[in-house]
């Protein structure tokens, strides 16, 4: 069982930027596809991006353009860099890992299919 904590979030102005981490402690970090997921109050959870132990990359349309997700196994660390924020970006980011079984092309913007999960770090966007 994998271990993973979000950091980065915080309060930014419509328009700014916020990089998110997401560290893991299973030294077999590499074998995981990756994804991050958001949840704004009063909403269902939404999918962001995954990415595979290949860095092949998926995005939400929602987020395409101006969010890039990419990982360094070297260190564990999962990111998320987010650009030209808007209010509806406003929610808990949480960070998912599920082991690959399905080739290095493989990673899921669905959320049922990640049994690891980090606690979440808040991302508020303000006008």
């Amino acid at each position: 069982q994998v271990q993973l904590v979000e950091s980065g979030g915080g309060s930014v102005q419509a328009g700014g930027s916020l990089r998110l981490s997401c560290a893991a402690s299973e030294y077999t970090y590499s074998t995981y596809y990756m994804g991050w997921f958001r949840q704004a109050p009063g909403k269902e959870r939404e999918e962001v991006a995954c990415i595979s132990t290949g860095d092949r990359i998926a995005y939400a349309d929602s987020v395409k353009g101006r969010f890039t997700i990419s990982r360094d196994n070297a260190k564990n660390t999962l990111y998320l860099q987010m650009n030209s924020l808007n209010l509806e970006d406003t929610a808990m980011y949480y960070c998912a890992a599920e082991r690959s079984y399905k080739g290095s092309w493989f990673c899921s913007l669905r959320g049922y299919e990640y049994n690891n999960w980090g606690q979440g770090t808040q991302v508020t966007v303000s006008s």
